[in-house]
C-alpha cells in the first residue's frame, strides 16, 4: 500500500477501461426515477450543502464576490426553510470558489460575516496550466497566504496526454506541497483527456500524489463533467479506497444547471460510493447558475406554484 501513496506508478501502465460498459452504466444512472415530492426536496438541500459557489469570470470585482459570499451564507431564502422546519440546521454552501486574485476580498466578506465556509481557489496557471511550474507553485502559496483554504488544481493535460504519469505525480506532488494545510483538489479536464483509460489512470495518479478529492473540469473546455466521464473517476476513487484505505472525494463540475443534474449526480454517488460520500467531505458539485434553479424548485415544494421573477434573488 505504501507504493501507492509514494508515487509508483507502475499499476497505472497495465489499465484498460471498458467503454462500452461505462456508457452502460452511465446510462443506467440518468434512467433512475427520482423520489417523491418531499425526498426530493430533502435531496435538494442535501445538494445546495455539497455546493462549491462559483464565479470565474473575467469581470469579477470585489462586490460581486461580496454578494457571492452573502448567498453561500443563506443559500436559500430563509421563510422557505422555515415552512420546511430547517431553517436552523445551519444550510449554507460547502465553500466559495474564485479566482487567486479574489481570494482576498472573499475571505473579508466571510469574516466580517462570521462565517466559517471556505474559501477555494482554482490556481496552476487555471484553466489550461500552460505556465511554467515555478510560478505555478508561487501561485498556489500565494492563495493559501491570502486565506484560500482550498485550492482547486489543474493538471499539466500534455503529461497526461504523452503518457509521462511519473511525471505528473510528481507535479502533483508538489503542488501538494505547496498546499500546506489547504485541502487540494485536482482538476483533469476530462474533456482534454481524449480517452477513458487515460482519465481512469489521471485519477489514480493524481490521488496517489495526495489530492484530497479529483474534480472533473475548469467549467472552460468544450466538454464538462458529464456522466460516463464521472463512471471511470468515481470507479478510480473505488479501486484506491480499496488498495489503500483512503478515500478520496469527488468533484463534478461545468454545465451543472438544474436540480434535476444535482439528484442525478448525488444517486451517482450513492450507487458508486455509498452514503459515506454523500456529504460536502467527500462531494463536491461546482456550479454557478445551479443553486438558482434548486432554490426555484424548493420555492415550488413549499408554495406549490413557480416564483415569479422578481420573487427570488438572482443568482
Amino acid at each position: 500500500v505504501g507504493g501507492h501513496r509514494r508515487g509508483d506508478v507502475t499499476w497505472v501502465s497495465k489499465v484498460r477501461v471498458n467503454q462500452q460498459a461505462v456508457l452502460r452504466r452511465a446510462q443506467q444512472i440518468q434512467a433512475r426515477k427520482q423520489g417523491k415530492k418531499q425526498w426530493q426536496a430533502a435531496w435538494l438541500l442535501k445538494a445546495v450543502t455539497c455546493i462549491d459557489l462559483t464565479t470565474l469570470a473575467g469581470d469579477d470585482t470585489p462586490s460581486n464576490v461580496h454578494r457571492l459570499c452573502m448567498k453561500a451564507m443563506q443559500p436559500i431564502r430563509h421563510d422557505l426553510l422555515e415552512n420546511m422546519d430547517m431553517h436552523d440546521k445551519g444550510i449554507t454552501t460547502a465553500a466559495v470558489c474564485v479566482y487567486p486574485a479574489r481570494v482576498a476580498d472573499a475571505v473579508k466578506s466571510l469574516k466580517a460575516a462570521n462565517s466559517s465556509i471556505s474559501v477555494a481557489s482554482v490556481a496552476t496557471g487555471f484553466p489550461a496550466g500552460q505556465t511554467a511550474l515555478k510560478t505555478r507553485l508561487e501561485e498556489v502559496r500565494m492563495a493559501v497566504e491570502d486565506g484560500a483554504r482550498e485550492i482547486d488544481i489543474v493538471i499539466n493535460r500534455s503529461l497526461a496526454l504523452t503518457g509521462q504519469w511519473q511525471a505528473l505525480y510528481q507535479e502533483i506532488h508538489q503542488f501538494r506541497e505547496a498546499c500546506g494545510e489547504a485541502h487540494m483538489k485536482t482538476i483533469l479536464a476530462v474533456g482534454e483527456l481524449g480517452t477513458f483509460t487515460n482519465v481512469y489512470k489521471a485519477s489514480v495518479v493524481a490521488m496517489m500524489a495526495g489530492s484530497d478529492f479529483i474534480k472533473t473540469s475548469t467549467g472552460k473546455e468544450s466538454v464538462n463533467a458529464t456522466y460516463p466521464v464521472a463512471v471511470v473517476m468515481v470507479r478510480a476513487i473505488r479501486d484506491y479506497f480499496l488498495r489503500t484505505g483512503h478515500k478520496v472525494g469527488f468533484k463534478p463540475a461545468g454545465g451543472i444547471r438544474t436540480s434535476k443534474d444535482s439528484l442525478v449526480w448525488l444517486t451517482l454517488m450513492k450507487e458508486e460510493l455509498g452514503d459515506e460520500w454523500l456529504c460536502p467531505a467527500l462531494f463536491r458539485l461546482g456550479a454557478s447558475t445551479l443553486l438558482a434553479d434548486i432554490e426555484r424548485q424548493i420555492y415550488h415544494y413549499v408554495t406549490g406554484r413557480y416564483a415569479a421573477p422578481y420573487e427570488l434573488p438572482l443568482a
